[in-house]
């Protein structure tokens, strides 16, 4: 009887030793894995998106010479030669892009080319793109990282006197380049 004391003694104290050990590794790994472990770091990515198209709203042509449909970017509306600017929806507005820049305080913008030809209504019609409320073509300005900064962006169609009535549509690119 005294060697199964003995024996249920050491079986014991073995388990102990154990438990004890495993838990004393369970601690140092956690310890260890908590030291290694790397905080989390904000996302890093530049992203410019389109959130409204250029509109020029609705006009006519009553003579034959044509003329101009201005949109500023401030979503004014201006006409030269033979265009009556109409006062129906839709309206004239602006292009507004969104850009968010992770690091840098700058950008410069180009127009990949500032004509581009709008095809519909069984023609076309020419868009010079241009100004921004950031200026120019060619411009640079400022922006706040991670803060979310706007574009907008007019344009002038040239409108001949044969072009032929309907919805013109076309696309333009901008090129931003981080500074």
């Amino acid at each position: 009887m005294l060697k199964v004391n003995w024996v249920f003694k050491i079986c014991l104290n073995f388990t102990f030793s154990i438990v004890r050990r495993t838990l004393t590794l369970i601690v140092l790994l956690f310890c260890v894995s908590s030291a290694l472990a790397q905080p989390v770091l904000p996302q890093r990515s530049n992203t410019v998106r389109a959130t409204q198209p250029i509109h020029f709203g609705s006009f006519c042509i009553t003579g034959g010479s044509g003329g101009t449909v201005t949109v500023g970017f401030d979503g004014s509306r201006t006409a030269t030669g033979n265009i009556i600017l109409l006062d129906v929806p839709p309206f004239a507005k602006p292009a507004i892009f969104e850009i968010k820049l992770s690091q840098s305080p700058g950008v410069c913008f180009n127009f990949e080319t500032p004509f581009v030809l709008l095809t519909g209504g069984s023609g076309s019609i020419s868009l010079a793109i241009g100004p921004t409320d950031k200026g120019p073509d060619g411009s640079s300005f400022a922006l706040i990282p991670n803060i979310v900064s706007l574009l907008r962006v007019g344009g002038t169609l040239t409108v001949s006197g044969s072009s032929p009535p309907g919805i013109y549509s076309g696309i333009f690119a901008i090129r931003f380049i981080q500074q």
